[in-house]
């Protein structure tokens, strides 16, 4: 868990974060998982630590999530890189400019986000995707100290109810008081005091994606009516 500490930047942020073992089956499972490997990543290394956010550190949009994926982001240390996942969101945001290309396989493909930054409410892959409700309050406390680093975002995506309703909790960490929001697909809620306009969407894990609850149609709506409503800075 992070401590009460400030830090003065994104990448010292990251850095503590990927040492954090406050949730001991998290911590077995990603290790767990990161040895025994899946056939087809034989012979990759897999990352089997926290994956913390990465973007533009001065983006107007983040892009909320759960966790990184088994063989994805615990396979190659970055959020939404390396699985189905990846490969329906990264094409997104590059349709839309929020991405330099729209394939993402590992960290230095050379993929840049553009005026964008991604993180999950959770840090750590979890046993069936499901973290519990304390392995989340655990690690809420290192997403609460990355939004104080992202002094400009105007626009929060959250992909997913648990990250809808993680990112109102951090906000509540954070001093501010939102309303009791719902989560819907295309929800778009103007928030008080000056806080980023809300937006929401199904995740776009395969589980989605394949059966066709979220399709690429209804995501491109979604990214749109966000860049519609940014502010130039």
């Amino acid at each position: 868990m992070a401590s009460d500490r400030a830090y003065a930047s994104l990448d010292a942020l990251h850095a503590d974060a990927v040492t954090c073992r406050a949730c001991p089956r998290l911590v077995a499972w990603r290790e767990e998982v990161a040895a025994t490997k899946r056939q087809a990543f034989r012979d990759a290394t897999y990352w089997g630590k926290p994956v913390p956010g990465w973007g533009d550190p001065q983006a107007r949009l983040l892009v909320l999530g759960l966790a990184p994926g088994a063989h994805g982001a615990n396979r190659t240390g970055r959020p939404f890189t390396g699985d189905g996942s990846g490969n329906f969101l990264y094409p997104a945001l590059h349709r839309a400019g929020f991405a330099s290309r729209p394939q993402s396989t590992h960290r230095g493909d050379g993929l840049e986000l553009l005026d964008c930054y991604m993180t999950g409410v959770a840090y750590c892959v979890p046993p069936k995707n499901r973290p519990t409700a304390a392995e989340l309050n655990n690690c809420r406390s290192w997403l609460v100290r990355e939004l104080a680093l992202l002094p400009h975002l105007q626009a929060v995506l959250a992909l997913g109810k648990i990250a809808y309703d993680g990112y109102l909790r951090a906000l509540r960490e954070l001093g501010h008081d939102p309303p009791r929001l719902a989560f819907a697909h295309g929800a778009d809620d103007t928030l008080p005091a000056g806080l980023p306009r809300l937006y929401a969407s199904y995740h776009v894990s395969r589980q989605n994606t394949n059966t066709g609850r979220l399709t690429a149609e209804m995501f491109d709506q979604v990214l749109e009516a966000i860049k519609a409503n940014l502010r130039a800075v």
